[in-house]
């Protein structure tokens, strides 16, 4: 049985995260920033006992102290962080440099940068210095996206910081070897979340699914599969790797 403590599971992928880890016999820290409902309903359906809800608004410098600290006393210890918690892209924060005032656009900037790569080196940090003390092994998975590598021109925002996401993660890798602490990430394409629903139901829908040749999208229980391999032991020497979660709709060379 290991802690785990998932950032953002109060639906999509985070909610998927921690079901994986539940299923399995793990304890699970149910992280929300705004949608409690949401994650009240996550902690209800997952398998198993012990675990519990952590709420903080990542995009504040202290939260996530207090995140590690409230998911290390109620589990008694975190042995695995995931990092799923981002401001998506979407309509509302588009930020097309030739479309947006300069305002917008250090918005968008700021807030994507603070939720979706500062928070996750902080709670790295508060993870990786707790099992440190505590002389004990253990993962951080961090959930990056398709966009680092092929480029989001309506939310360049977004595409820079799981890219530096990537980057920080291999980093980590190598600066907690030495504590048997393996890092890694995976940079998942298209994936059919409640929050897309409405775009795959839509007219947007047969383009979305025709970027894969397996004509679909992917399913946050397939990101799941893939972090909760990560997370093992059996996966140590996969450590710094980015793997790659989008249905062969856009390679690497």
């Amino acid at each position: 049985m290991r802690r785990v403590l998932v950032t953002g599971a109060s639906r999509g992928i985070g909610r998927a995260v921690a079901t994986a880890f539940a299923a399995r016999g793990d304890r699970v820290a149910v992280h929300f920033g705004t949608r409690e409902d949401d994650a009240r309903a996550t902690l209800a359906a997952l398998p198993g006992t012990g675990h519990v809800l952590i709420g903080g608004d990542l995009s504040r410098p202290d939260a996530a102290r207090a995140i590690v600290s409230g998911a290390v006393a109620h589990l008694g210890g975190v042995d695995v962080l995931v990092n799923n918690a981002a401001v998506a892209p979407g309509p509302e924060n588009r930020h097309a440099v030739a479309e947006v005032g300069f305002d917008a656009w250090q918005r968008a900037w700021r807030t994507m940068t603070e939720v979706d790569l500062l928070a996750p080196a902080d709670l790295t940090y508060h993870v990786a210095r707790h099992l440190i003390e505590r002389g004990a092994g253990g993962a951080v998975v961090n959930i990056g996206s398709r966009g680092a590598f092929r480029g989001e021109p309506d939310h360049p925002a977004y595409g820079a910081a799981k890219a530096a996401l990537h980057a920080f993660g291999q980093s980590m890798a190598l600066a907690l070897a030495p504590h048997d602490i393996a890092v890694s990430s995976v940079a998942p394409g298209f994936v059919a979340t409640e929050r897309q629903a409405d775009r795959i139901a839509g007219p947007d829908g047969e383009a979305l699914r025709a970027q894969s040749p397996f004509g679909r999208v992917g399913t946050p229980e397939e990101v799941a599969a893939a972090v909760l391999y990560l997370a093992s032991p059996e996966a140590r020497w996969a450590s710094g790797t980015v793997l790659d979660l989008n249905g062969a709709s856009h390679l690497r060379t």
